[in-house]
């Protein structure tokens, strides 16, 4: 399947794997509205490179947290481009949070931006009637969750199981799949990541954004009978 002529919405689209898929998908011909959340900085810069690559690219801001900004940011962005026939859920927040340390308030952001906002924007999605593509990208602790990283774990296991039933609920017209990352790009604002985080990577190393797009891009040119699945990305680690 082609990518050119299609009209994509990418969460969290101005940094990191999320600027790497909008910035694949433009080289691919598609549109674009690229998302962020509060700084326009990356978003503008990835507009200007999918400008130059002849496609149309639109900077939208939304608070993924805020029910309202969300459902906002679907309708502004049909309004800009026409209906979006590819979501891809990439947005979210990622916070070291142990069970005993994890407030109501680092629970409410969790759900809120990694579960609630993908159901809001799938929701609307499906609900344009179009044939199209949901990814949402999960992480293999969605899979396998542990005890660390609470709310997030308990979030990305949540969106899996979306992932799953969404494929079925929106069956024939909208397919959905997720994919499942390991270690990808560690953080650069965050401390205490080195190479510990990858001596239990089959693989040996960490992964690259450019990696992930090309597995995203698999996923939406694959054929149409591909659906519900989740793909792991990890260097193998869900298998240790």
């Amino acid at each position: 399947m082609t990518l050119k002529g299609r009209n994509a919405l990418v969460t969290g689209a101005g940094r990191r794997l999320g600027r790497a898929f909008a910035e694949g998908l433009a080289a691919e011909g598609t549109n674009l509205i690229v998302h962020y959340g509060s700084s326009s900085k990356g978003a503008e810069e990835v507009a200007r490179i999918a400008h130059d690559l002849g496609v149309q690219a639109i900077p939208l801001q939304a608070d993924l947290n805020d029910q309202a900004s969300v459902m906002k940011l679907f309708s502004q962005s049909v309004q800009d481009l026409g209906a979006i026939d590819i979501l891809i859920n990439n947005a979210a927040i990622f916070e070291p949070v142990a069970l005993a340390e994890t407030t109501l308030d680092v629970w409410d952001r969790h759900i809120g931006i990694n579960l609630t906002a993908p159901f809001l924007l799938s929701q609307a999605f499906v609900r344009q009637g179009v044939t199209g593509d949901i990814i949402n990208i999960l992480d293999w602790r969605a899979l396998r969750p542990g005890a660390d990283h609470f709310a997030y774990t308990i979030a990305k296991a949540g969106l899996a199981a979306m992932t799953r039933s969404l494929a079925q609920a929106a069956a024939p017209e909208v397919r959905v799949n997720g994919l499942a990352l390991g270690a990808i790009l560690p953080p650069p604002e965050a401390d205490g990541y080195d190479d510990k985080v990858i001596q239990d990577v089959p693989a040996g190393r960490w992964s690259s954004a450019e990696e992930t797009w090309e597995a995203v891009k698999m996923l939406l040119t694959s054929p149409r009978y591909m659906t519900g699945d989740i793909i792991h990305l990890d260097g193998g680690r869900h298998l240790v």
